[in-house]
């Protein structure tokens, strides 16, 4: 009887799983600006990894200087957001001449270690007690974002339709977001079908084949470098405008390793493969992190085995385990193709 009883209740508690709250919090996740900012992480990386062959692990450095070059020249110099928009970039451009020109003319393998180095020493220079006065340190810099918002020619409200229905800010941040991957994507397309961009597959599938045909080589590789970088750059501004605010342990090696994921969910070398990526992969991590969630509270997960702060990071557990098997029997990724993942790598 008390077994009858304990179902019972059982039953009743997984009636009561919100549905609709999970499919429409993955909806509005795959567009919001986490999958916005990624979306350019990852087409930056695009045009390093997916059309030259570079193997970039420290693209959260570029989207750092985009970020902070922007905050720290509104709110610690005072210069207007234009000017802080040109520095990001400038300093973006700089990162990539640092990390290029003492290893673009190596094997591959020696820029993945000099990136991923770089990229923790640019976070860790950035939380520095010593240039605390400039990047905030470990608590990051904020009041800078007032001149964006102030441009938002929207009054205040709610804009959207369906599970879509955001605040007047978040739909200025979302529509500026999402015009700049539409204008970067057509860039790349136009980029990508031209004849610098088919020397570009060329390095990436024989690199000493277009040297032989009398191709600057090493300056293709760091044009296409500084490129990708700019590219995550605006991802890096719109983070810092999104948030209002900068805080140096986001840039960390695991945004660079979220940025991969994108990427190879969706397809290498693909136009689309990034923001398609990008849209996939955050809306499964919501779709997981609110699963999980209803599951325990209504009983389908008890308390014992799993609780609802666990789920955070089981979440992460769930969606890489379905990145492995994608990665072994799609490695291309969805839109993909399978001869675009394999380098050459002398």
């Amino acid at each position: 009887m008390a077994s009858w009883a304990a179902a019972s209740e059982w039953a009743e508690g997984a009636r009561v799983m919100d549905w609709g709250l999970i499919f429409s919090n993955t909806a509005v996740a795959a567009v919001n600006l986490e999958a916005v900012v990624f979306a350019l992480a990852a087409i930056g990386l695009n045009m390093h990894f997916g059309y030259t062959g570079l193997l970039n692990f420290g693209q959260s450095a570029f989207l750092a200087c985009g970020a902070y070059g922007l905050a720290v020249s509104v709110s610690q110099w005072g210069v207007s957001l234009w000017v802080g928009l040109v520095i990001g970039i400038l300093a973006a451009i700089v990162l990539a001449l640092l990390l290029g020109l003492p290893t673009l003319r190596l094997r591959a393998d020696y820029l993945a270690i000099v990136t991923i180095a770089a990229a923790e020493i640019v976070r860790i220079t950035l939380r520095s007690v010593r240039f605390k006065d400039t990047f905030g340190g470990s608590d990051g810099l904020q009041n800078f974002a007032g001149p964006f918002y102030a441009l938002n020619p929207l009054d205040p409200g709610v804009y959207g339709f369906g599970p879509w229905q955001f605040d007047e800010r978040r739909t200025w941040i979302l529509i500026v977001g999402w015009i700049t991957i539409a204008v970067v994507s057509f860039l790349m397309f136009l980029l990508i079908r031209s004849p610098w961009g088919r020397v570009l597959k060329g390095i990436r599938e024989d690199e000493a084949a277009v040297r032989s045909l009398g191709k600057n080589v090493f300056g293709f590789k760091m044009q296409s470098l500084m490129i990708g970088g700019v590219i995550g750059a605006l991802g890096g501004f719109l983070f810092a405008l999104g948030n209002a605010a900068v805080q140096p342990d986001f840039f960390g090696t695991d945004t660079t390793f979220f940025a991969y994921a994108v990427l190879i969910l969706g397809g290498a070398a693909r136009i689309m493969g990034p923001v398609l990526g990008a849209a996939i992969f955050w809306g499964l991590i919501q779709f997981t992190d609110n699963l999980l969630r209803e599951a325990i509270g209504n009983g389908y997960i008890p308390s014992s085995v799993m609780t609802v702060t666990q789920s955070a990071s089981v979440r992460f557990m769930m969606v890489g385990a379905a990145l492995m098997l994608l990665l072994i029997f799609r490695p291309q990724g969805i839109i993909g193709d399978r001869k675009e993942v394999a380098l050459d790598v002398r």
